[in-house]
């Protein structure tokens, strides 16, 4: 379990769960570009500040558990993940990302993500504590 962590004047814990689907569904995590995708992430994440607490490809998606401080937003995190992965996968892996984006257009994920918060409690026991307070 992750701890409180402090700054300044405020304690914060905040957790995520994100996944990013390859362009148009396409089955694209091949062995070797889904370990160029996950070893990226962790060179973007760490330069900007985000922890991923743990990632695992699908054939057309990944999964990541990530934790960052208050200051980021998670739509800037995830456009910092979803460029630096794609410049970088392009570059790397380009004969194999072509046999799946028949035009030269560099994209590999959707426009979209998905993205719920991580608490350390349920939402029943939250709920419970914050009407027994006063």
């Amino acid at each position: 379990m992750s701890e409180w962590k402090s700054k300044n004047r405020h304690k914060y814990l905040l957790q995520y769960h994100l996944i990013l689907v390859c362009k148009y569904r396409k089955k694209m995590m091949t062995p070797k570009i889904s370990e160029d995708i996950k070893q990226l992430s962790f060179e973007i994440c760490k330069r900007i500040g985000v922890d991923i607490k743990t990632m695992e490809t699908d054939k057309d998606h990944i999964h990541y558990m990530i934790e960052t401080n208050p200051t980021m937003s998670i739509s800037e995190i995830v456009n910092r993940i979803k460029s630096y992965t794609t410049y970088h996968v392009w570059r790397l892996d380009r004969d194999i990302v072509k046999r799946y984006i028949y035009y030269d257009v560099h994209k590999f994920w959707t426009d979209g993500y998905f993205v719920c918060s991580v608490g350390n409690v349920s939402e029943k026991q939250l709920k419970k504590y914050i009407e027994n307070q006063g």
